[in-house]
């Protein structure tokens, strides 16, 4: 039994909205809510001005296992994700060998399963992810993948992309599809801005992603197949999801923390921790994509969360690898940005977005619950990383907010 003592409940969809209440929770199930609960055999949870919501929601995570275990195992990473207040992730296929058939899928279902953190396995799109041939994309949805996605990979054949939507409109697919035009973005590395012409480092303009996602929604109309295009980062690309959503209802979209939180003058000292994949934009666009998180136009928030040991981030510039881990930061960039309600609900709408049951905070219900405290403010240190990597952005950045745990699968992660 576990007890949560004057915690206050953040769930904009109920009564006990912002009300401080003590919940008793035996085998996985809130059985009690009151202002008073008194149980001398249950586990107590009590911290000053601690928050509880449903679990958070992460549509784009990576670990290295299988094929880079030195990067981050499932153990760590999904302690990771319990401890930065994650109960559900959706994990990437961006490991060796990647998911592609219904045994790669049942491969991460078995190692995840029994955990605090609720997994949820990203299958590829296309083959090896070349781009070349469907992945057995029906096989891996009844083994449990909850999207289709060849990562951080551009679908060069608009073709390829439109039979993969046909297909998996039978049967309720998702397909995600990365917002590059690998030809108008070139070998950049970086955002082709003021501050990036005077570095000397390849770049890659803006449009590159804006034809890419023009392109899709065009096709997903067509078909009407229900597709999301993951970590958008400029104004117009927002802008034209915010035109399609008024006639589709089928496209949905993402932003990372990092492009919400961080932009190109970061790169000004060549450190290799900011270069991340999409490149990081001016000011101006992220100021424009914290408007579209507000707004409803993005509908969720990503951690983007890709775990890289030293050898691939201590190196030249140009020749680092791309990616930041994400979890461990990802409530304190939200929570510095955007008042509580909101940030709670960008970090819980993925269920929405990916079609799955949101989980209710209310008596007989099985707990499902983010841990945190809201106005608890720090400077973010590599002490602050649980992740064997330890390639963070965000070491030495103020942030507001501090995640504390989960409860989930009738298993509890503290973390106080």
């Amino acid at each position: 039994m576990i007890l949560l003592k004057n915690v206050t409940i953040v769930d904009a969809g109920s009564k006990l909205h912002l009300k401080k209440r003590d919940l008793l929770i035996k085998n996985g199930k809130i059985s009690q809510i009151a202002s008073s609960i008194k149980n001398d055999e249950a586990r107590l949870i009590e911290k000053e001005n601690l928050h509880i919501s449903i679990g958070w929601f992460d549509s784009s995570v990576s670990f290295g296992e299988p094929g880079f275990e030195e990067r981050q195992t499932l153990k760590n990473g999904l302690d990771t994700a319990a401890k930065s207040g994650f109960s559900t992730i959706m994990l990437n296929p961006n490991n060796k060998p990647n998911p592609q058939d219904e045994s790669g899928i049942n491969y991460l279902k078995g190692k995840t399963n029994g955990n605090a953190v609720t997994v949820l396995p990203v299958g590829n799109f296309t083959l090896q992810q070349e781009g070349n041939h469907l992945a057995e994309l029906y096989d891996m949805q009844q083994a449990g993948a909850i999207s289709f996605y060849d990562f951080k990979k551009s679908i060069g054949n608009t073709n390829l992309l439109k039979v993969g939507l046909q297909y998996v409109k039978s049967f309720g697919g998702i397909i995600q599809s990365y917002p590059q035009d690998n030809h108008l973005a070139g070998k950049g590395m970086v955002n082709e801005d003021a501050t990036t012409i005077h570095l000397g480092i390849k770049t890659s303009p803006a449009i590159a992603e804006e034809v890419q996602i023009a392109r899709d929604i065009q096709v997903a109309a067509y078909t009407g197949a229900r597709l999301h295009i993951p970590t958008i980062t400029t104004a117009a690309s927002a802008q034209l999801i915010r035109e399609a959503k008024k006639k589709y209802s089928n496209i949905t979209c993402s932003v990372s923390t990092d492009h919400l939180f961080l932009n190109t003058t970061a790169l000004e000292d060549f450190n290799t921790h900011f270069k991340i994949q999409p490149a990081l934009r001016g000011h101006k666009q992220s100021s424009a994509l914290i408007i579209a998180l507000k707004n409803g136009v993005i509908d969720t928030v990503t951690a983007d969360h890709i775990p890289l040991n030293i050898e691939h981030k201590e190196v030249e510039f140009d020749q680092a690898s791309y990616g930041s881990t994400g979890l461990e930061s990802a409530y304190g960039i939200v929570q510095s940005l955007l008042d509580t309600e909101k940030t709670i609900e960008v970090l819980t709408s993925g269920y929405k977005v990916f079609g799955l049951e949101k989980p209710e905070i209310k008596e007989d219900e099985m707990a499902n619950l983010s841990l945190f405290v809201p106005n608890e403010k720090y400077t973010f240190e590599k002490n602050n990383i649980i992740s064997t990597s330890k390639n963070s952005s965000i070491i030495g950045k103020k942030l507001k907010g501090r995640a504390y745990g989960i409860i989930n699968n009738k298993k509890i992660v503290w973390n106080g």
